[in-house]
């Protein structure tokens, strides 16, 4: 993700006192509230020891509702693995409404009389698990409390359907901003933010920690477009109405999933080695063609940094909105009206860094965007720039500024996750880049990608890659810059 400029050391850094219905199968209510036995504070955690039923299977066999991160302990669940998402929506500009099918395929990793998925604020009008109604309910904001005909066996795998519908709604954070389903002042919609996007327009595992492959139909009124991640697979119209068929199929985090309707203009190509590139821009901004066109000079730069392109496709959505981020939609990034060159290639270090190796943690979240904001300054080192000196000179101006160096690159807390990462970050890298040498330092952003491709990676994993490759310890040095909240005298 970048951030709108502000004046602070490089664009996109930020301030550091800136923080940054229908009834069920079962006949149960869809209120919104949760069951009896189903409150957040009661739930049971999957892997507990418990009486068994009937069928043999521990009473207490529920998936948890939250997979475990500290900073948004009801984001995700426990007790199985998605591994494909099949979402089908039809989506009205005029009305807003949005009407919608998932099929989701998953492995019970637990017993499971019990499981959740996230949804935030549409309908669920029927749920079924394995081809049989399954009853389901709401709890808490997000939770779709889903109970099967027949209890899952640890292991099995299984299928989830979910049709449901309304008018997706956007998430707002006083920290972070608003996410999730937005309408565009063109009529049309996109769906883009981080961490939470995914689930105001489908259910879904709303964690990093469980990356699945995506399919993605999307139909519209005639007139209207849709683009989405991944490879284009077909556009069929019939009845007024224009279905356009989009698949990823490399694994990708929830909240880099986007869909994006408006009245587009698309321009396909390819990158030299056959690549599909797809670029969608919205009316009003056609004027970043001009940016986007430098994409295959870009990737090429990167690959040479950080090894082969990790994606199957690629290209950029760019809105004509005057948001107040652009974001690394896995394969095609959604760009800001504010976008500029830097942008392009920052989201584009995204597709290594947060998009391949994806964080496990959102305390993890330097391994995103510490390496996307030094990607800024290795372009602006291929443009001549000394980065030495761009070094010393931004260490003068902030040595004695307490409050930049109080925010950890590291488990910063919740709700700070962007405070640090894109100003220090930089600066950090740059400094471990002195510590461990040119070849060590090359060697690890190249290697890095490779070992995690497709993963899910720690900020502590990425220490001890970092020591393995440099062949020596790196204790002091790391917990001086990125744990560290006082100026690394030491270590510069």
């Amino acid at each position: 993700m970048a951030r709108r400029s502000v004046p602070l050391l490089i664009a996109f850094a930020l301030v550091a006192s800136a923080a940054v219905g229908g009834a069920a199968a079962s006949g149960l209510a869809q209120s919104g509230q949760a069951q009896s036995g189903l409150a957040k504070s009661g739930r049971a955690e999957s892997g507990q020891a418990g009486r068994a039923g009937s069928d043999g299977t521990r009473s207490d066999a529920v998936g948890s509702d939250g997979a475990g991160d500290s900073y948004y302990p009801t984001d995700g669940n426990g007790g199985y693995d998605v591994t494909d998402y099949d979402i089908d929506i039809t989506y009205d500009p005029a009305s807003h409404h949005l009407d919608g099918r998932a099929r989701i395929a998953a492995q019970a990793t637990a017993e499971l009389r019990r499981f959740d998925l996230d949804l935030s604020g549409l309908t669920v009008s029927s749920v079924s698990v394995g081809g049989r109604a399954a009853a389901f309910s709401r709890a808490g904001d997000h939770e779709l409390v889903i109970t099967p005909a027949a209890a899952l066996r640890e292991g099995e795998r299984f299928t989830v359907d979910v049709a449901y519908g309304g008018e997706p709604q956007a998430v707002t954070s006083d920290q972070l901003g608003t996410s999730g389903w937005q309408i565009s002042a063109s009529g049309g919609a996109y769906a883009a933010g981080e961490p939470h996007s995914a689930t105001t327009w489908f259910p879904a595992n709303d964690t990093p920690r469980d990356k699945a492959r995506f399919r993605l139909t999307v139909r519209v009124p005639d007139g209207w477009s849709a683009i989405a991640n991944g490879v284009a697979d077909g556009v069929v119209s019939a009845g007024g109405w224009t279905t356009f068929l989009w698949v990823e199929r490399n694994p990708i985090a929830t909240y880099l999933t986007t869909v994006a309707i408006d009245r587009w203009t698309m321009v396909r190509s390819q990158l030299p080695d056959g690549t599909p590139v797809v670029d969608a821009y919205a009316p009003g901004a056609e004027d970043k063609r001009a940016l986007e066109d430098r994409l295959p000079e870009i990737l090429a730069f990167l690959s040479e940094k950080f090894g082969p392109y990790p994606q199957d496709a690629a290209g950029g959505i760019f809105l004509a909105e005057d948001i107040g981020f652009s974001l690394e939609t896995q394969t095609r990034p959604t760009y800001a009206r504010w976008t500029n060159l830097e942008t392009i290639v920052h989201e584009n270090a995204h597709q290594w860094f947060g998009d391949s190796v994806s964080v496990r943690s959102w305390a993890d979240i330097c391994l995103n965007e510490c390496f996307a904001s030094y990607a800024q300054w290795l372009w602006e080192e291929r443009q001549g720039v000394d980065l030495d000196a761009k070094y010393r000179a931004q260490l003068d101006r902030v040595r004695d500024n307490a409050a930049f160096w109080a925010r950890p690159l590291y488990d910063m807390g919740q709700g700070n996750e962007f405070s640090a990462v894109y100003d220090k970050g930089a600066l950090a890298l740059h400094a471990l880049r002195h510590r461990i040498g040119e070849q060590a330092f090359a060697a690890v952003l190249r290697g890095w990608p490779a070992a995690h491709r497709d993963g899910n990676a720690s900020w502590p994993d990425f220490e001890a890659y970092a020591q393995q490759v440099a062949g020596r310890p790196l204790g002091d040095f790391f917990a001086a810059w990125f744990r560290g909240t006082q100026f690394p005298a030491d270590f510069l």
